[in-house]
């Protein structure tokens, strides 16, 4: 075996599940290697696309699996979509600052001090 192959896991029902859960996850910005700065945008189409290919294998292979499989199945798709919606609204929170708050005045100190808080 050379230095660049690997042995690869079994071509399985779950290790497809699990495949398309983690490439999900990834197109919704949960897995990120390096500077935060560098953090890509989330894919919410690409994500959006890959829960409905799940979606899509739960109902073709649904009383064809295992119910281990079946569970896996419905447990990563309730997962996904939560994450879907976290992802959402983690998006439109970061993108529509509130306009009472002016940005420079975005508190970096977790505190007031006591002229602040009137004391």
């Amino acid at each position: 075996m050379s230095d660049q192959e690997y042995p690869l896991p079994p071509a399985t029902f779950e290790f497809l599940i699990l495949s398309l859960k983690a490439q999900t996850e990834m197109h919704l910005g949960m897995y990120h290697f390096g500077e935060e700065k560098d953090r890509p945008d989330p894919d919410f189409r690409i994500a959006r696309h890959t829960i409905d290919l799940l979606a899509m294998l739960q109902e073709k292979t649904r009383g064809n699996v295992s119910m281990e499989e079946q569970r896996l199945v419905d447990n990563a798709l309730t997962e996904l979509r939560f994450r879907f919606v976290q992802a959402m609204e983690h998006k439109e929170t970061k993108a529509v600052p509130d306009p009472a708050v002016p940005e420079a005045a975005v508190p970096e100190v977790e505190s007031k001090t006591d002229e602040q808080a009137g004391g």
